[in-house]
């Protein structure tokens, strides 16, 4: 497909201009620079498709991922970053994932859990923000604990501290550096999903779902995924192999 094909263009651009909604609750993928600007691999790979489409860029910034899917219904973006759920599919048009990160629990020091099975067990609770991708999937998978959910992801560990919970579920890089500052607390091992992060269209617009995924797949392979994740600290993160 042509970058020129003007029904992508009119799908991801309708007025010249590339609405990218940013996700900060997810600081593996975006943070919030010293001069107060976005950045991280999902702005980085915002930036490069408005630039290969040659149209202006407006980064749209939100502080939960599920705060980006009910913008959805408001028009308020033409191009997402969010991870791949069922429940999201049924209105938006994904690319293969582009990184992979892991769903973990962060829990007391002394806490008698170590692993994440531990944590399905009737009377436990635990922390999650609301809307985010690995609250989608234990609100699914869970047989016995409860979920109690804060606005973002940052506010499911302060809802953990605050309430005194069994654990805050979350992304596991920025629960290790909470554990890092915090002798208290630990961050369980292994992993209860892998989350598939990726870039996102309205459900409707196919030419942009079909120039997006192709999109995807060439910053992928050529490396520019690997190198945004490296310049922005996010170098442990997992690229996404080709679909």
């Amino acid at each position: 497909m042509s970058v020129t094909d003007p029904a992508v263009i009119d799908e991801l651009a309708p007025r010249g201009v590339l609405r990218a909604a940013i996700n900060y609750g997810n600081p593996v993928l975006a943070q919030q620079g010293r001069d107060g600007t976005p950045q991280g691999v999902s702005v980085a790979l915002a930036k490069a498709l408005a630039e290969e489409l040659g149209v202006l860029l407006e980064m749209v910034t939100f502080d939960a991922a599920g705060k980006v899917f009910t913008a959805l219904e408001e028009g308020a973006w033409d191009v997402a970053f969010l991870a791949i759920e069922p429940v999201r599919a049924q209105q938006i048009a994904f690319s293969e994932p582009y990184v992979l990160i892991e769903g973990t629990y962060l829990v007391a020091a002394d806490s008698p859990y170590l692993k994440v099975e531990d944590l399905d067990q009737p009377g436990l609770r635990l922390a999650v923000g609301k809307g985010a991708a690995y609250d989608l999937f234990l609100s699914r998978t869970l047989q016995h604990a409860q979920l109690e959910r804060a606005d973002t992801s940052a506010g499911a560990v302060d809802l953990y501290l605050a309430r005194g919970l069994d654990a805050a579920a979350g992304v596991r890089q920025p629960l290790e550096k909470v554990a890092a500052g915090d002798p208290r607390l630990r961050v369980l091992d292994g992993a209860f999903t892998s989350i598939r992060q990726a870039m996102a269209v309205p459900i409707r617009r196919k030419a942009a779902a079909a120039y997006v995924r192709d999109f995807v797949e060439r910053r992928k392979v050529e490396g520019f995924v690997r190198a945004a994740l490296v310049l922005s600290g996010q170098s442990d993160v997992t690229v996404a192999p080709p679909a």
